[in-house]
């Protein structure tokens, strides 16, 4: 495939470790199809090593990193939303600072986005951790836009951490807004419900980090903003269906 140019989107905070997010950053500097801009943004204060690991990045390749500092954290949601206004690309990798995307991650999604006329495209991605290495479980979604406007009504329909999207297609449908937890699933379904198109590509194409993740993400804060979420999707698709229109 020929070479398509397109920007990185990470944030990053102070409770990352340095040795991940190298990681993950070695990831996206090892595809296959290069990015040719990659925008880092700092949610808040970070820790000495990882300031020093990104002013190693930025010396070594000038060109290519973009780092956006924020006076405070401000959550996933809005600095993702800061680090876009950066980006030079229409096409907009996301990539979490803990994960590690496969080698042939772009090429594949790059390839689907075109193919398929699509305004989104994620993947497959497999579970780790420090006591699985090799991955314990994978995370496959419809594949198609049709299978994934039903899936979208009562399951998020795109791994985040892998998504590949349209800047344009983003921004015209609100960005990132605030749902706690859900901000990315409420994008999608923003942009489902617009007419926009999605895609899954069902190789695996990121291996996604789950350390802590279950413990963050348990207790009565999450139980009932998953209540909320729910009640929103309920009033949503009712209101679609009634004026006729397909999620």
């Amino acid at each position: 495939m020929k070479q398509v140019d397109y920007s990185v989107l990470m944030s990053v905070y102070s409770k990352e470790h340095a040795l991940f997010l190298r990681e993950s950053i070695d990831s996206m500097l090892s595809q296959t199809i290069m990015p040719k801009d990659f925008v880092i943004v700092c949610d808040g204060p970070l820790t000495k090593s990882l300031e020093e690991l990104l002013d190693a990045y930025v010396k070594k390749y000038p060109q290519l990193f973009q780092i956006v500092r924020l006076p405070e954290n401000v959550g996933l949601g809005r600095a993702l939303n800061e680090g876009m206004k950066k980006c030079k690309f229409e096409i907009i990798a996301r990539m979490d600072s803990d994960d590690i995307s496969l080698p042939d991650r772009m090429e594949r999604q790059l390839s689907a986005l075109a193919e398929h006329k699509a305004d989104i495209v994620s993947g497959t991605l497999l579970e780790f951790d420090e006591r699985h290495p090799e991955g314990f479980r994978k995370r496959t979604l419809p594949q198609m836009q049709e299978e994934i406007r039903r899936f979208a009504r009562r399951r998020n329909p795109f791994n985040h951490p892998c998504t590949v999207y349209k800047k344009t297609a983003v921004i015209k449908s609100g960005g990132y807004q605030h749902f706690a937890w859900f901000e990315d699933y409420y994008l999608w379904v923003r942009m489902l419900m617009a007419g926009m198109h999605g895609y899954n590509v069902q190789e695996t194409v990121l291996k996604m980090r789950v350390t802590g993740m279950h413990q963050r993400r348990g207790g009565w804060d999450y139980a009932r903003a998953i209540i909320k979420f729910r009640l929103y999707l309920y009033k949503r698709m009712v209101s679609k269906k009634e004026k006729g229109l397909p999620i």
